[in-house]
């Protein structure tokens, strides 16, 4: 192994990654839940608020208190929001089977759907390929702009869910 230039980190390389649904050492050895590439929590499909819950539990370092913190935010801007993990995400809807957000851990950054997002004003700032969706994407060092984002998810409860 060379030696490290100051200030540089070292990140593994791909190679020393765990694949997709593969398990590191650590989670092997019953460490907590097996995280897929970039960092994304795999949580068995589920209804409700326990595996959201559950999900939230498992995102990695800082990612968890964004978690807590767009929960609690749906939650307070839609008081009985029905609640779901799929493929590997949270689901938030306001009838079961239609859902207006929803949100996933990559490497850097907990990347929020809106799922009709498009619709919404203002728009939020990351497109998609699909017309409808747009994204907010947060890193670590972002904070969460709360009124913006309840200004987005109650007009967004509104709107016809998509079905998933």
């Amino acid at each position: 192994m060379t030696p490290r230039k100051a200030g540089k980190s070292r990140r593994p390389s791909r190679s020393a990654m765990p694949a997709a649904g593969e398990a590191s050492a650590s989670q092997e050895s019953g460490a907590g839940p097996v995280l897929l590439a970039g960092g994304n929590p795999q949580i068995s499909k589920g209804y409700g608020d326990a595996p959201v819950q559950q999900y939230i539990a498992a995102m990695p370092g800082w990612k968890r208190e964004v978690g807590k913190r767009l929960d609690a935010l749906v939650v307070r801007a839609c008081p009985g929001v029905e609640k779901a993990v799929k493929w590997n995400s949270p689901l938030y809807g306001t009838r079961q089977g239609e859902w207006f957000l929803g949100f996933h851990c990559l490497t850097r950054y907990v990347k929020v759907a809106f799922f009709r997002g498009a619709r919404l004003e203002p728009v939020p700032p990351g497109g998609s390929r699909q017309q409808d969706v747009r994204y907010l994407d947060i890193h670590e060092d972002d904070g969460i702009d709360e009124a913006q984002f309840l200004d987005w998810v109650k007009p967004a409860a509104r709107l016809p869910g998509e079905r998933m």
